[in-house]
């Protein structure tokens, strides 16, 4: 989920601890706790500051080790120690049970989008995304914001934030089954797909759909249970081409292909030598593909420019790629 969700989750969940009644014994404890779930309910994503390193390292590693299994159980620590030095007003094992709460809930929600985390590492490496929930769901922050406004009018918050979280897990339900039913749905059109790639959108009937069978990758998009296809391309691995092959030593590249399971490529040859561009089809926005990689070559195959990452105009994607090449002098 973005930010500002993870953020209401956190004061939700400050609130639904006011059920416990080591918490709800005084105001100094109840808003420590608060403390604890706001940082626990942010903490998976510190690894953002990776993006002050560059934009391949930070698509490698992002909701990688931070959102781990290693790491949901030493976050909460860091969490509650760190709350607990500062403020010690409730026992360390109470702090402790509600930053292990904030941080799970956030790894466990992250799932659910198309993005996905490795959240099962170290056990596998592979990406779980789901495809259930878009990265920013207007229900789900909404539906905090309303149950703010019933907390500043007096409505007892533990109750409050209870009743939000039931009306959330059906929520979540019926979007399982939504997303299973488009599915379902793809798969009967296509029986022989190896893999059927989905991301939600603001609509809840709308969902952009990547069909991928032993010969063709078909990009659609799902309506109210009716796949239009977009476009089709060859499916086939990628080749054992010079080009290509030095092109994948890039950096960018490298981190792009350790992220995105479905991708095009196209290869093309100009005055200065070669360019590589590699194409997430899962992210399709009004007819243009945002997440890319590209690597600019010489005549010698060797690496001028590259980059990766979301960009949304030809004009931007050249800006980056002369940043790059000032890197790579």
């Amino acid at each position: 989920m973005d930010t500002a969700t993870h953020v209401v989750m956190g004061i939700g969940l400050g609130g639904l601890a006011m059920l416990d009644p080591v918490v709800s014994q005084s105001a100094a404890a109840a808003q420590t706790v608060m403390f604890a779930t706001i940082i626990g309910s942010q903490a998976p994503d510190f690894d953002t500051v990776l993006k002050l390193r560059n934009n391949a390292v930070y698509i490698r590693y992002h909701r990688g080790p931070t959102h781990s299994i290693p790491a949901v159980l030493l976050w909460p620590l860091l969490v509650a120690g760190g709350v607990y030095l500062i403020s010690p007003e409730l026992p360390f094992s109470h702090l402790l049970l509600w930053s292990f709460i904030a941080v799970f809930l956030h790894v466990f929600v992250d799932i659910f989008n198309a993005y996905g985390t490795q959240a099962l590492s170290p056990f596998t490496k592979r990406w779980i995304a789901l495809g259930v929930i878009n990265i920013f769901d207007p229900l789900i922050f909404l539906a905090h914001i309303i149950a703010f406004i019933f907390w500043r009018y007096g409505a007892p918050p533990g109750w409050t934030f209870s009743i939000l979280y039931i009306i959330l897990f059906f929520y979540y339900v019926w979007r399982c089954r939504a997303r299973n039913k488009v599915v379902r749905n793809a798969s009967r059109f296509h029986p022989g797909a190896t893999h059927v790639f989905i991301s939600p959108t603001y609509s809840w009937h709308k969902w952009h759909v990547v069909i991928r069978t032993p010969q063709r990758l078909h990009v659609t998009e799902s309506r109210h249970g009716l796949i239009r296809y977009l476009e089709s391309y060859p499916f086939e691995p990628i080749p054992n081409d010079p080009v290509i092959q030095a092109a994948k030593k890039d950096h960018n590249l490298a981190s792009f292909l350790s992220f995105s399971p479905t991708y095009r490529w196209i290869v093309n040859e100009n005055e200065e030598g070669w360019e590589v561009k590699f194409i997430d089809l899962r992210y399709r926005s009004k007819g243009y593909y945002p997440f890319v990689a590209v690597v600019r070559m010489d005549k010698d195959l060797n690496i001028l420019t590259s980059f990766t990452g979301w960009i949304y105009s030809n004009e931007t994607l050249e800006k980056r790629l002369k940043q790059g090449a000032k890197h790579v002098q």
